[in-house]
């Protein structure tokens, strides 16, 4: 077993819309989609992205495409058009998610 960051087995696409964060975690082969489920769980995506994310994360699991999506609320700082940060887009999030790590056997 070893650990391994996200980003060497899944890919990841993001939105915003207001105060609240998309993310979607996609693995790169179908074979990793059940270590996923396993690892990746709203807990672990919450505890890892406690800087970012203040609110609730609900992860919705798409099995039938192999993948998962995870709505993260109050975390983009209220949002681009009341936020005075430079940037409060989800956009350039699901870096910070790929960054998590997870053990792989």
């Amino acid at each position: 077993m070893r650990k391994v960051k996200l980003l060497e087995i899944a890919h990841s696409r993001t939105g915003d819309k207001g105060n609240t964060l998309n993310i979607s975690l996609i693995p790169y082969e179908e074979k990793h989609y059940s270590l996923l489920s396993d690892q990746v769980t709203a807990k672990s995506v919450k505890d890892h992205l406690h800087h970012i994310v203040q609110g609730k994360i609900t992860r919705y699991d798409l099995p039938n495409i192999k993948a998962f999506n995870f709505v993260c609320e109050e975390a983009l700082l209220g949002g681009v058009t009341t936020s005075l940060a430079v940037d409060t887009h989800g956009k350039s999030l699901s870096s910070a998610l790929l960054e998590m790590e997870i053990e792989i056997y």
